[in-house]
């Protein structure tokens, strides 16, 4: 703006300088014509009347040179002339000043020569005696003038011209300073310009509009910021060059990138896998696509859907959720359904096959007693499988399973050592009952069955005259119980597998088991708050520790 003003400014100071010296050189060329006609008429008149006096003596008396006299008789013809030879002359009669001369008494005329560039004056009176004098005087043209003061001029302009360079960027600048000082941010009044007024008034409306619409684009940002944040699933929103937009902190996490990466960067930086390739390419491809991405034991579904505007591809949405707990949930039921079907055909099986051996009449009358025994036995088997598998299903559907009471484990313990009396006394298994009354909260049926799968299992799994230890103890922390044995031990890679259900770690010392024991202690110590532990080496025993919380802090 104030390079426009300062041109606007010196070409109006230029073209008004041209203007004035072309109306000064005009003036003055009037001026000096109106002079020279002046003149050039009183000195004709000087030297008619000397001519009128003295005749042809007064021309050849030494007349001044400086101008042209010609004294033409009253037919024209030339009688004298001071700048050339009269005998040599063309007849003057028709030239338009002496023809005016003898008409009305005097004439004048100008004509101009281009070669000279200069204009010649005319001025003739007629004399007495007929005869015309005529006195010429050249008048230099406007250009000629211009010319023979070109110096002057030019150096008259150039001072013209840098006073005019001054005024003008002084003048733009004053013009520009109050403009260039107004905070567009913070509008107030400009006293040097009412006309910028409304302009004012308008950004100051704008500003308010502005202000308003960050405050509420922000609030949306944050709003929105929270909300994908407290996502558990991941998010990504991704360009048509597949560069990141906008993601929150559990799309990092669930792929695995940097917490200070992700936006501006492509989204391959974040994982490269076929999956997740396949799933970004079908989306920018218009395709809504879902897949499955499975690394480091944890299965993440990818959801990706296209975004369209205005009928036109614009990128893409990227949900990432974490499916590993609902993979390993769908896994444990088809390996539960599988081993349920096992554990129930194997007692069935037996069953079957006696109940037909006796059916058929193929049993001696005094081994019937025998095969309805194995009967029996299956089908204990059978009814404990099923009691097992009743008190997993209510245990993880966290169903009521009774009061809860406070119990004293040491109390429990012994009453549990009584029931498994009978199968270690045929192992020869010393049982024995350390410590001394620790009283935990919890609902007594599922500790009882704690206890019992605890000490069971340490029954089952022992050696010929080998022992179990029971210790109960009351800590600072809350009551704690301790089942240790001497049998077979446990190996370090599949102590994380003992609580699976159905898991054996020797099926040759299951003693008809369920496989269920652990699982059924594992998931009544979630239950009831407690932790177990286990400290176990082959050959040497296993060590089952369960901590309950101090009474008063169990959860109901």
């Amino acid at each position: 703006m104030t390079k426009r003003i300062f041109r606007s400014i010196l070409a109006v100071a230029l073209a008004v300088l041209l203007a004035s010296l072309g109306l000064i050189v005009g003036v003055l060329h009037g001026y000096f014509e109106d002079r020279v006609a002046w003149e050039l008429e009183s000195r004709t008149g000087y030297i008619a009347r000397g001519v009128e006096r003295e005749g042809m003596d007064y021309l050849t008396s030494g007349l001044s040179r400086d101008c042209r006299v010609t004294w033409v008789a009253s037919d024209g013809t030339v009688l004298y002339d001071n700048w050339q030879d009269a005998a040599t002359m063309e007849n003057h009669g028709q030239r338009e000043e002496i023809r005016e001369a003898m008409e009305i008494g005097k004439g004048r005329a100008s004509r101009y020569s281009d070669t000279l560039a200069e204009e010649t004056l005319y001025y003739a009176v007629r004399l007495s005696d007929g005869s015309v004098l005529r006195v010429s005087d050249t008048q230099y043209s406007v250009w000629r003038m211009v010319l023979q003061a070109l110096q002057p001029m030019a150096l008259v302009m150039a001072l013209a011209f840098c006073l005019a360079l001054w005024l003008a960027s002084r003048l733009a600048r004053q013009l520009v300073a109050p403009i260039n000082a107004i905070d567009l941010n913070n509008v107030g009044t400009v006293e040097s310009y009412e006309e910028l007024a409304p302009l004012l008034s308008k950004i100051r409306g704008q500003n308010r509009q502005s202000r308003q619409q960050m405050a509420d684009l922000k609030r949306q940002q944050e709003e929105f910021a929270a909300i994908t944040e407290n996502m558990s699933e991941g998010l990504l929103v991704i360009d048509r060059e597949t560069r990141v937009l906008s993601r929150n902190s559990a799309a990092l996490r669930l792929l695995g990138g940097r917490p200070d990466g992700g936006v501006g960067e492509s989204v391959y930086t974040l994982d490269r896998e076929a999956p997740f390739r396949r799933c970004v390419e079908e989306a920018l491809a218009g395709r809504r696509c879902e897949g499955l991405l499975e690394k480091e034991g944890c299965c993440r579904q990818i959801i990706a859907s296209p975004v369209e505007q205005d009928g036109a591809l614009v990128g893409a949405v990227l949900i990432i959720l974490d499916v590993t707990e609902k993979e390993q949930r769908e896994q444990l039921r088809r390996e539960f359904t599988a081993n349920v079907s096992h554990e129930l055909k194997t007692p069935l099986t037996s069953i079957l096959g006696t109940a037909e051996i006796l059916e058929n009449g193929l049993v001696k009358p005094e081994d019937v007693g025998h095969f309805a025994g194995n009967i029996h036995r299956e089908a204990e088997r059978l009814i404990g499988l099923v009691n097992d598998i009743i008190k997993l299903s209510r245990l993880d559907e966290g169903g009521p399973t009774g009061q809860w009471e406070t119990v004293d484990l040491y109390a429990l313990a012994e009453k549990v050592l009584d029931q498994v009396a009978a199968a270690a006394e045929r192992k020869h298994v010393t049982l024995k009952l350390e410590g001394g009354p620790a009283m935990a909260r919890g609902v007594p049926q599922i500790l009882e069955e704690i206890l019992y799968n605890l000490c069971d299992n340490a029954v089952a799994y022992n050696v010929e005259g080998g022992s179990v230890t029971v210790t109960a103890a009351d800590t600072p922390q809350g009551a704690r119980v301790t089942v240790a044995d001497t049998g077979i031990g446990i190996p370090r890679e599949v102590q994380v597998r003992g609580c699976e259900r159905f898991y054996r770690v020797d099926r040759s010392h299951s003693a008809g088991g369920t496989g269920l024991g652990l699982s059924i202690v594992k998931h009544g110590a979630a239950y009831l708050g407690a932790r177990v532990s286990l400290t176990s080496r082959p050959g040497q025993g296993s060590t089952f520790t369960v901590e309950f919380p101090k009474v008063g802090k169990a959860t109901e």
